[in-house]
């Protein structure tokens, strides 16, 4: 299977099965499709029909480098994977997302968590946050590198519990043989001295949370008085991402359908001088009135599309930046593995609740049916443990004929349970946007 598309200058193909991309002109563009389609000879004819001043033996040529690509397994290429990933297995435990707040200082008209209460609202004990870090290292078999991410509601609420884990960790680190990467994911109002002393020299990388223009942000992160949070925020942002010397860190905003031109709120933060971003589309329930539609899908296509060619554009410049779901190593990626399992939830990866309960990740804490267990018992809910690390790109019929299935590993479980009810479901238009933002990751990597 072959995906060809042509984006502003540029005519790609890929090969889906082996990840090769070409970037080709018009005539071998038209003669990849016709060869797909009929073969050689169609191919040869094709193109001689279509292109007049293109001489008989400059056809042969391509024709046979078509065929020498084929037969390198570059085009066309067989799916050696769909037996592998039967063997894949279950892997061991790497990451916990330390849900060390269910309170939070905001109240953001499109959160998922109840204004990030999870329909409760409590703060983690450094107690239980501590026999989190054992119950990871103890899971982990194996593996060295260990990810935590603070996460709430607003962890800041409770950075005294944090900086009590993250010690207790570095103390685990030096009997263990493990190795801890934090990261931290904040709305920004407590920022303080001592948040950026600490979260700079700990923190692996610190998320921060801003949608972009002033009118867009305060429309939707609004204070719990009222009110928006830009102006408090933007100054406190600046002076930590300063004193990271801009590493480490990412700008984390959320679009919905109140701006579409969200491609403005990227620019925005752009100009602010932050230069590593990521603007995540919104997922509501159905019939919210932030949530988007298969309607918004051209207008959003376009934003990506004019958002690749500026930041080519500003790269020439000397003022580019990052933009986190363009980022894409076209040479190399991601393991076989991280490919066919993704993003390991319910198995490699888990979210911790204040009470120490364990779920598959932040988004399904509160439903009793997705509660796996808690940080002094373990997994107990295996089942639901076996069912998730069974779900791949080869379990979804709509994934199994997908050019972009090997970079996408099947999506988020989360937004396709919430979607259609079915861990092995498919959240359709969240793959309409992945593949656009593939489309214009290639053009921006070749």
């Amino acid at each position: 299977m072959i995906h060809a598309y042509k984006l502003a200058d540029h005519n790609i193909v890929i090969d889906a099965a082996s990840g090769s991309i070409h970037s080709v002109d018009d005539v071998a563009y038209d003669a990849i499709l016709a060869y797909e389609r009929g073969g050689g000879r169609a191919a040869e004819k094709y193109i001689g029909e279509k292109y007049e001043d293109v001489g008989k033996d400059e056809i042969i040529e391509l024709i046979s480098d078509i065929e020498e690509l084929e037969r390198q397994g570059k085009l066309y290429s067989t799916d050696m994977f769909a037996d592998a990933a039967r063997s894949v297995g279950t892997a061991p435990l790497k990451a916990l997302c330390m849900n060390v707040s269910h309170l939070c200082n905001m109240d953001c008209s499109y959160c998922f968590a109840g204004g990030g209460e999870y329909g409760g609202g409590a703060l983690m004990s450094v107690e239980t946050g501590k026999r989190a870090v054992d119950f990871l290292v103890e899971n982990s078999n194996g593996r060295r590198n260990l990810d935590v991410d603070f996460f709430g509601g607003e962890p800041l609420l409770n950075w005294g519990v944090v900086k009590g884990i993250v010690e207790y960790a570095r103390e685990v680190e030096r009997g263990s043989g493990k190795k801890f990467r934090f990261t931290l994911t904040t709305n920004g109002l407590l920022i303080d001295d001592d948040v950026i002393e600490f979260a700079n020299r700990e923190m692996y990388n610190v998320v921060l949370s801003l949608d972009g223009r002033p009118e867009v942000n305060d429309s939707t992160r609004k204070l719990r008085g009222g009110g928006g949070s830009y102006a408090e925020i933007v100054p406190k942002f600046k002076r930590l991402v300063e004193a990271r010397r801009g590493e480490g860190y990412y700008i984390r905003g959320t679009y919905t359908r109140d701006n579409l031109d969200f491609l403005n709120d990227i620019l925005h933060i752009a100009d602010l001088g932050f230069k590593e971003l990521s603007m995540e589309p919104v997922v509501v329930n159905k019939g919210e009135s932030h949530g988007l539609t298969q309607e918004d899908l051209p207008k959003l296509f376009e934003q990506y599309e004019r958002l690749a060619m500026e930041m080519l554009e500003r790269k020439k410049e000397g003022r580019g930046f990052t933009f986190y779901h363009y980022k894409l190593n076209v040479k190399s990626g991601p393991c076989i593995h991280k490919r066919l399992a993704g993003c390991g939830v319910g198995t490699e990866y888990l979210a911790v609740t204040p009470e120490g309960d364990l779920y598959p990740c932040h988004r399904f804490i509160g439903d009793s049916d997705f509660l796996m267990g808690d940080v002094w018992r373990g997994v107990i809910n295996t089942e639901l443990r076996d069912k998730l690390g069974g779900c791949g790109i080869y379990t979804r019929a709509a994934c199994r004929e997908c050019w972009a299935r090997l970079y996408c590993s099947g999506g988020c479980a989360a937004s396709a349970w919430h979607d259609t009810g079915a861990l092995d479901g498919v959240y359709e238009l969240g793959c309409e946007l992945f593949k656009k933002r593939l489309e214009c990751a290639v053009v921006l990597a070749i």
